[in-house]
């Protein structure tokens, strides 16, 4: 026996099936019934629901225009930007804790005033030592740029410099 279907027009992203505000998808009576149509997260497809899919399509292109010219202006003013993390670290200088998406988020909301969601911060794993990195952006799927993030102590690492004033006097 075959599956019935029927087709609902999406009034928001739904991540499950992949798709966006404005399309008009198949999916199982069911789904729709018990979850999309009364979330409102879709509409039924018809005729007279045709007129509200394009408002929403275009709505959603103009949506996507402004968020397009936002992102590149941000890129443009992160060019310039150095970002400067300050953390706990012990006498020998080993960190406490790492530097998160989250946490670089926060420090350009802090120091920049820059809003900015820890999901366009592409970090493959936490930083955990103290120094210079070049952290990647996506800000668009068009745009993407670089951060520097400099990570440092916020008490001087006097072992260190012992270490290195020993190491250069002659023997």
């Amino acid at each position: 026996m075959a599956k019935k279907e029927i087709e609902v027009i999406l009034t928001e992203p739904v991540v499950s099936l992949n798709a966006n505000e404005g399309d008009q998808v198949k999916v199982a009576p069911g789904y729709a019934r018990n979850f999309l149509l009364p979330q409102g997260k879709a509409v039924p497809a018809s005729i007279a629901n045709q007129r509200y899919l394009e408002a929403l399509k275009a709505r959603r292109a103009e949506r996507e225009a402004t968020e397009l010219g936002h992102m590149r202006d941000l890129h443009e003013s992160l060019k310039s930007l150095r970002l400067h993390i300050l953390v706990k670290t012990g006498e020998s200088g080993k960190m406490f804790g790492s530097v998160t998406s989250g946490t670089i988020c926060d420090e350009l909301r802090n120091q920049f005033d820059v809003e900015l969601e820890k999901k366009r911060v592409s970090l493959p794993k936490p930083i955990k030592a103290v120094g210079e990195y070049d952290v990647k952006l996506n800000l668009h799927a068009e745009i993407e740029a670089e951060l520097k993030v400099f990570v440092e102590s916020k008490n001087p690492v006097e072992v260190v410099e012992e270490e290195t004033a020993e190491a250069a006097a002659p023997e």
